[in-house]
C-alpha cells in the first residue's frame, strides 16, 4: 500500500521536528539530520525512534 502524498507534506521527523524524504525503494521515511530511516508499513509511516535504523553516510539521500 503506498503513502498518501499529502501526508508525507505535513510528517516531521519526531525527534528534530524536521522534513522527512521519501525512499521507496526502502519504503523508509529518511531524516537527513538524525540519519535515521523510519520503516512504513502497509502504507502508514512508524514514527518511533525505537523503530528507526541508523542510517550509513553512503546510504543517505543527496
Amino acid at each position: 500500500m503506498p503513502l498518501d502524498r499529502n501526508l508525507l507534506e505535513i510528517v516531521a521527523c519526531p525527534i528534530c521536528k524536521g522534513k522527512l524524504y521519501l525512499d521507496q525503494t526502502h519504503e523508509e521515511l529518511i531524516c537527513k539530520f538524525d540519519r535515521l530511516a523510519y520503516p512504513i508499513d502497509q502504507g502508514i509511516p512508524v514514527l518511533l525512534e525505537d523503530k528507526a535504523r541508523e542510517l550509513k553516510s553512503d546510504e543517505l539521500p543527496k
